[in-house]
């Protein structure tokens, strides 16, 4: 394959990507998903995947390691910090240099905004940001992205409604900006004190139109095409009293669910605390976990990508 545009390259945010990148690797994805075992065990042979989450993980960390062993590499890593020297002090900058020497591509997930790109700056190898703080989680979006693809044939022309926290989601600030490559109508809906943080999203109101509410409405859901769903981020609130505040303002369930369109796909990044009830689970809006699923195809084809100049 000539022109590998995701080759030896970090993931740290995905206003790194254009639109071109993204189509480029979600048409690699489907790809990628054709090829046998055989073929696909090529792809990461004798290869390693280091990963270091300092956050709690449960979909990403799994799913970029069920993506490496499908391409035929390993995994190594950290998700337990009191049973690795981080837990005696050791600075990331050192982690992430004794990771460096082990692994051919390195996943962190860290608390503080700019770890990525500060790994990035001291790793011989790709940095795949798996969630950085408040900022961004790219990979996510990517996945988002290919979800909307798979089960709504397109993203140019769809109506989204992103309801949740979106003062600390940080999916929804990666989706966002991948979203503003597209030709989308935004309608965001957030307790007033978890709205989107302004700063971040300057200049997106020129590329997308984006409506900001408090309540949701029944006009927003009649007309909506998507509904991505987010949790509160418990973890993200330094005054608890301020989390119970909000704790439960919005839960999608099956009364909710009539409001919407017949065709209206409800995601959610997952994990899922209140705000969608299960009883909405079995409904064919649910997609939460098909986005889950896509999620491991998606980074097998983009871990295949950065390894290989011509994987396919």
């Amino acid at each position: 394959m000539k022109n590998n545009r995701f080759f030896n390259r970090d993931v740290v945010s995905i206003k790194d990507f254009q639109r071109d990148d993204l189509e480029y690797l979600f048409k690699k994805t489907d790809e990628m998903k054709k090829l046998s075992p055989k073929e696909k065990d090529e792809l990461g042979k004798a290869r390693i995947m280091g990963y270091l989450f300092y956050e709690p993980s449960t979909r990403t960390r799994m799913s970029f390691e069920a993506a490496m062993a499908s391409i035929g590499g390993s995994s190594i890593g950290i998700s337990d910090l009191k049973s690795s020297s981080i837990e005696k002090g050791e600075s990331l900058q050192d982690t992430v240099r004794v990771m460096d020497l082990y692994s051919d591509i390195i996943i962190l997930r860290h608390q503080l905004d700019g770890s990525s790109k500060f790994a990035a700056e001291i790793s011989d190898h790709p940095i795949i940001n798996g969630g950085s703080g408040s900022e961004e989680h790219p990979t996510q979006a990517m996945l988002d992205l290919y979800t909307m693809i798979r089960e709504k044939k397109k993203i140019d022309g769809l109506k989204i409604c992103i309801l949740g926290d979106l003062k600390y989601g940080r999916t929804i600030y990666s989706l966002l900006y991948g979203l503003s490559n597209y030709d989308v109508e935004i309608i965001l809906v957030s307790p007033p004190t978890l709205q989107i943080r302004q700063e971040s999203i300057y200049g997106l109101k020129n590329k997308m139109k984006i409506v900001e509410l408090v309540e949701m409405s029944e006009k927003v859901f009649r007309d909506a095409d998507i509904l991505y769903v987010t949790r509160i981020q418990k973890e993200r609130f330094s005054d608890p009293q301020e989390y119970e505040k909000v704790k439960g303002a919005y839960t999608i369930d099956s009364n909710i669910l009539k409001q919407f369109k017949s065709d209206i796909a409800i995601m959610h990044p997952l994990p899922r605390i209140d705000e969608i009830s299960q009883d909405v689970d079995s409904k064919t809006n649910a997609i939460y976990f098909k986005q889950a699923s896509y999620g491991k195809d998606l980074r097998s084809a983009l871990l295949a990508l950065i390894l290989n100049e011509s994987p396919l």
